[in-house]
């Protein structure tokens, strides 16, 4: 199938943009497909088969770059991701990007989340299949090649030896063959497109191996090479798959943010009849019913009904809020326990959740573009591996040696220099450091975030499920026992969460029989002739007590109890520290790392929390643009972030900051921006992942500097004529077992649960608050 069948087969499949949003100047065909903006420019996505490394962003923003009418071509290099966006006025060309792709080497098709992960998932298999069968042949290799280097020392006749040579052919010719395709396959599309990557080294080195050996077998050679080539590709595919294992997979956030989009919509119509339709018929100033139970579906003004709506991953906001005529709601935000009738104001392509979405894409675009430590040495390593290989060739040709003894010098320079070593020195210190992480609870999501933890200097906390606890809990110190056990009774009929937490306090016992909840306002039930309830104050004519409840407790939210005509009695609920707060926060002081809080959440409940854990930076109501312009404010002043936060309204700045960190609570979309969860309760992994990042980003500078050095021996002795192919490929495996080793050092992370240790020198802190910048509207 072409890319242009496999874009109709997207816009059929998927469907998208309403009539309103067509652009007339698009042909009926790509309409769909095309996201037109405020603006007046226009913008695509594309999912890039073949990109290897970062060297391949520079070739498809740069290749793309002449098309007429473009603005911007921003490649994602952690999911191969393209956005391609169109100047306001331009019409977009979609079949000119597909072919400028085709032309660099490329192959694309239209993003679509659930082809992509198929796509992932097969190529994981190839890659683990081809390591496979190069680990057998390796194998079987090399017991042939042990016993022809045995029989050289004894009696072994030369026919004995060929033979052997021979079976060496059969088994490795077919199993490099199927091997090697990886490699083999980069290789052709880079050099069809101009460029060359470090799969030519590598499938030049096979190949020539391969070749000389057959060579040497036909001319009944003392020496082959099968089993240099074969091993080769073996600790290649190594390092292929573990980096394949350790990739972020940053497209998982598209999936997750469409978990909280309603695909569909109950329109009302105006003669008072309902119709499902699909999200992208809905348009502003269309009327839709939302159920109990449903995500809304657009944004929008509540007209008629009343409910409570759990918003906390959209807006961080601790507790449910109760939204009745005149209220704004949010697309993405749960109803709870009323139907509501919603006046559209925002629908597909524009509401909260667009803005989240698009924020997150721009900061992942953003920090994909930062060159880890494996990218910046394959920029200088393979123009000194073909260097090398080609002067030594010129070399001995010069000096008057036949083509046969230049080729095997050249091919040993080659094989030595092979980039095993280098391929193994990164993913196998993330891989070890990945493990000894989540033996301290800490699931790594992106094995390049080690390097980015090891620099941090600045930690910026969420308050609402990061600092505290997700869960609501009624606060200490309360002292009616028997008020407490009947509203944690009536509680047991509510749904609100703010009740579940009273409902804990309620025991084995069971709820009243004929409690009834009344939409937006809590329960009540007739027991023994007396009416209770539970819920808002005023639903409990309780102002007074809720009122003195809140002053006594600022951070807390109040659920109401009356009993008939007794007392109201106001409980303070509220989220409790994590456990270990107050200790991770001292501890990342001590280490000088400089703290602040950015929430969402209402300032009198983030000024509490701060004051308890001795922070003196923080912000409150803070929308997910704030976040980040904070977050870009902190960057441009020369900090380096690390963001913790769990909820929606922080994903684009979990994807902004140089790195980050979520509880394995958080929401799904929180989860797939974050570099890292952490299970359990504490905060302690904070000091985990930055201890681990630092003593990982050690060992990955070891094993480089040791790859080089390596390099610089090896080659001028493969390049005398020193090294027969045989004997680099012994070398080239030596370095990589010496360089996973090394590796292996990464299993200990020296830190203590809630202490300094192992964070290395302080850093110089630069107090003082928040550079401050515009609101973001």
């Amino acid at each position: 199938m072409c890319c242009t069948d496999m874009a109709l087969a997207y816009v059929e499949a998927h469907g998208a943009w309403s009539a309103a949003n067509t652009l007339p100047s698009l042909g009926r065909d790509y309409a769909a497909f095309v996201a037109p903006l405020p603006d007046g420019s226009a913008r695509a996505e594309f999912a890039v088969e073949g990109i290897r490394c970062a060297a391949c962003m520079g070739a498809i923003e740069g290749g793309l770059a002449p098309l007429p009418g473009l603005a911007a071509a921003r490649l994602n290099v952690s999911d191969r991701r393209l956005a391609v966006t169109w100047r306001p006025g331009a019409v977009p060309d979609i079949p000119a990007v597909l072919g400028a792709l085709a032309s660099l080497g490329y192959s694309a098709q239209p993003f679509a989340p659930g082809r992509r992960a198929e796509a992932e998932a097969a190529e994981t298999e190839r890659l683990i299949r081809a390591l496979a069968v190069a680990g057998f042949a390796s194998m079987n290799v090399m017991l042939l090649a042990v016993s022809v280097w045995a029989g050289a020392a004894s009696d072994m006749s030369p026919e004995t030896r060929d033979l052997f040579h021979w079976i060496q052919a059969v088994i490795a010719l077919p199993a490099a063959a199927y091997a090697g395709r990886p490699f083999y396959e980069g290789a052709l599309r880079g050099l069809r497109a101009g460029r060359v990557g470090m799969d030519v080294p590598i499938t030049l080195g096979v190949v020539l191996t391969l070749a000389a050996s057959v060579c040497e077998t036909l001319a009944g050679a003392t020496h082959a090479y099968f089993d240099g080539a074969v091993m080769l590709l073996f600790f290649l595919l190594i390092g292929r798959v573990l980096d394949q294992a350790m990739r972020r997979r940053t497209r998982a956030f598209a999936e997750n943010l469409a978990a909280l989009r309603s695909e569909r919509a109950t329109l009302a119509e105006a003669d008072g009849s309902l119709r499902d339709v699909p999200l992208a018929d809905l348009a502003p100033g269309a009327r839709i019913l939302i159920r109990p139970g449903e995500r809304v579906p657009a944004d929008g003004v509540v007209e008629h009904g009343t409910s409570d709506l759990d918003q906390s991953l959209v807006t961080g906001e601790t507790a449910a809020v109760t939204v009745r005529g005149g209220d704004r709601v949010f697309a993405g935000a749960l109803n709870g326990n009323g139907a509501l009738t919603v006046k559209v104001t925002a629908a597909a392509g524009t509401t909260l959740l667009d803005e989240v979405e698009g924020l997150m894409r721009r900061a992942l675009e953003r920090r994909s573009r930062a060159l880890v430590l494996a990218d910046r040495a394959t920029r200088l390593y393979v123009p000194l591996v073909h260097g090398a290989a080609a002067v030594t060739l010129a070399g001995w040709l010069a000096a008057g040696a036949g083509w046969h003894l230049a080729l095997l010098d050249a091919v040993a320079v080659l094989i030595v220099t092979c980039p095993c070593a280098l391929g193994l020195a990164i993913p196998a210190v993330q891989v070890v450091a990945a493990g000894a992480l989540f033996r301290e609870g800490v699931l790594l999501n992106d094995g390049t975030a080690l390097e980015r933890f090891a620099g941090i200097d600045t930690v910026v906390f969420d308050k609402t499920g990061t600092l505290t606890l997700p869960e609501p809990v009624l606060a200490p110190g309360f002292s009616d026992p028997v008020a407490l056990a009947s509203a944690a009774r009536l509680a047991l009929s509510s749904r609100h969460p703010m009740a579940a937490a009273l409902a804990e306090a309620a025991g084995g016992a069971t709820p009243y029989p004929g409690a009834e909840e009344a939409a937006g306002l809590g329960v009540r039930a007739l027991v023994d002739g007396v009416e209770m309830r539970l819920g808002s104050a005023g639903f409990c004519d309780a102002g007074p007590e809720a009122s003195a409840a809140l002053k006594a407790d600022p951070e807390a939210s109040v659920i109401c109890f009356r009993a008939g005509d007794g007392d109201a009695v106001a409980f303070p609920i509220r989220q409790a520290l994590r456990p270990d707060a107050r200790e991770v926060v001292a501890a990342l002081a001590a280490a000088g790392l400089r703290v602040a809080i950015l929430s969402g959440d209402r300032a009198p409940a983030v000024a509490a929390v701060a004051r308890r854990l001795g922070v003196a930076e923080w912000e409150a109501g803070l929308t997910p643009g704030d976040k980040i312009a904070r977050i870009d404010a902190l960057r441009a002043s020369g900090r380096r972030v690390l963001m913790v936060g769990d909820g929606l309204n922080d994903a684009p700045a979990l994807a902004a900051a140089r790195a980050s960190l979520s509880p394995v609570t958080a929401a799904h979309v929180s989860q797939a921006a974050a570099d890292a969860l952490f299970l359990g309760r504490g905060l302690s992994p904070v000091l985990s992942v930055l201890a681990a990042g630092r003593r990982a980003r050690r060992l990955m500078l070891q094993n480089l500097w040791f790859s080089a050095a390596y390099n610089l021996l090896a080659v001028p002795l493969a390049a005398a004529g020193l090294l027969t192919p045989l004997i680099a490929a012994l070398a080239m495996s030596g370095s990589s077992l010496v360089v996973t080793a090394n590796a292996l050092r990464a299993r200990q992370v020296p830190v203590s649960p809630v202490s300094p240790a192992g964070l290395g020198a302080p850093v110089p802190a630069r107090r003082g608050r928040i550079p401050s910048v515009p609101r973001a509207a």
